[in-house]
């Protein structure tokens, strides 16, 4: 693709601000609205922020890592970035949409990248009902929580719950529990991407559980639903050679 504007935003650490100043010198900035591209400079938790936040605007996202992991991010090069623009590999993101209710009856909406999760908020373990499409799967899984990650997600806590690292253009979500007491031998289940999840807080009261959408914490739910928004599309670019989809594949042969 054409680029000729760029918007750069930046975390707060301090070798991501001193790259910001550097790119505005060399590129100018304008506004995201105004923007081809949106240039983010950080780490990982900068690129999920900046897809939440542009996220109504329909624009690109190129990250270049000033962060720590950077498994969203290109390689930090300030050298020439219309012509690695040029050549970049495109990726189309669909987030989850959680629902909680809340044991007040209140309802929360928020929007999840990587995973939703629900964790237990006290010593007491946690006790959850699991639905798939209008029918019960499993009648009470005792643990410290249980997840539900996209492909993108599924690299990061997804992974350190020992669930399973899906490829980026799968149709497929991952429902993983974490710290399973009973049943101990349930290490969760792939479900289609058009799966309606309901995830219900049995002992609510005895047992608090939190829902967490990436960054949004709902506290004391009762029940939560979770479905693919496939009208919500998010776009992001990575170096020719460093896709996506490669960066998945390649984790899977990490030690």
């Amino acid at each position: 693709m054409t680029v000729t504007k760029f918007s750069f935003i930046a975390s707060t650490a301090p070798s991501a601000r001193e790259a910001l100043a550097d790119l505005e010198r060399r590129y100018g900035s304008v506004s995201p609205e105004d923007a081809d591209v949106i240039v983010a400079l950080g780490g990982d938790g900068l690129m999920l922020q900046a897809l939440h936040r542009h996220m109504g605007l329909g624009k690109p996202i190129y990250g270049m890592n000033q962060g720590t992991v950077g498994f969203m991010m290109n390689p930090y090069d300030p050298v020439g970035l219309p012509e690695r623009m040029a050549e970049a590999e495109p990726a189309t993101l669909h987030p989850l949409r959680m629902r909680a209710v809340q044991s007040g009856g209140q309802e929360q909406t928020a929007l999840a990248i990587n995973e939703v999760s629900l964790l237990r908020e006290t010593r007491q373990a946690a006790k959850i009902r699991i639905s798939i499409d209008g029918r019960v799967r499993l009648e009470e899984l005792m643990c410290d929580g249980i997840l539900l990650a996209t492909p993108a997600g599924s690299t990061a806590y997804n992974l350190s719950a020992h669930g399973p690292i899906l490829p980026i253009d799968a149709a497929i979500l991952a429902l993983t529990p974490i710290s399973a007491f009973r049943p101990r031998r349930w290490r969760g289940a792939l479900l289609p991407h058009t799966a309606k999840v309901r995830l219900d807080v049995l002992e609510a009261e005895k047992r608090p559980v939190s829902a967490v959408a990436d960054n949004a914490e709902v506290r004391n739910v009762t029940e939560v639903h979770i479905e693919e928004d496939r009208s919500v599309s998010l776009h992001m670019l990575f170096d020719a050679g460093r896709s996506l989809a490669e960066r998945v594949l390649h984790e899977q042969f990490l030690n």
